[in-house]
């Protein structure tokens, strides 16, 4: 694994894990140290799977996916920030469905080679808009079934909580799926600017976005 790829962000959230970790091994929370546990393995994933398909991820999205996980699971199981902000549930969801705008634009992207004429700008964000939209319905889909399977109340007031979150997700993936398309339209946002730094720096992923840079040097 290589450290240098890894953002101060996330050595911070590890060295937080880490002491909780150890202060649960010795006053006996084994809950608490295996959701310790598991929010680290989790923020691994990001690098791995770098590794593992040679994909250069930028540092700003290592860095949220691992406070993504620093939130879910320990900050919002462990120290209880779902019950004591209203408001935690809803920013989760929203920054995850930006995160999954994104995500999906770029998977489409890459099946179109980087042409950015090979589909309309407009198609390329519905996709990505959809696709983040999938995920968010199938995450409601799994928190009804381990309320229902074993008895958990991870949908909290149950209706009124699975539509917000919907609607939150919607609100994210459009702002993800909107900056894929203000990228092709050649508009400079903050999230346009890491779309533009990952299909940079995975320029074999998109041949038609290197052909056009070899041509204009």
């Amino acid at each position: 694994m290589r450290l240098a790829g890894i953002p101060y962000l996330t050595w911070i959230i590890w060295g937080v894990l880490a002491l909780d970790a150890m202060i649960s091994l010795f006053t006996g929370r084994w809950a608490t140290l295996f959701i310790c546990c598991a929010a680290f393995g989790l923020t691994l994933l990001p690098t791995f799977f770098s590794e593992r398909f040679h994909i250069r991820l930028p540092l700003a999205f290592i860095g949220a996916f691992s406070a993504f996980v620093f939130g879910t699971l320990f900050l919002g199981e462990v120290y209880d920030f779902y019950e004591r902000f209203w408001w935690w549930d809803i920013v989760l969801h929203g920054f995850s469905a930006v995160g999954f705008g994104i995500v999906g634009f770029l998977f489409v992207f890459y099946l179109f080679e980087g042409d950015k004429y090979a589909a309309p700008p407009i198609a390329l964000a519905l996709i990505a808009f959809c696709f983040a939209m999938t995920i968010g319905a199938l995450w409601e889909v799994f928190e009804f079934a381990m309320d229902q399977v074993f008895g958990l109340n991870m949908q909290k007031s149950g209706l009124v909580d699975t539509m917000s979150d919907l609607i939150v997700d919607a609100v994210g993936a459009l702002i993800g799926a909107g900056s894929g398309f203000l990228w092709l339209k050649g508009r400079d946002t903050t999230l346009s600017g890491l779309i533009e730094e990952f299909v940079q720096t995975n320029q074999r992923f998109f041949r038609h976005v290197r052909d056009r840079m070899s041509r204009d040097k």
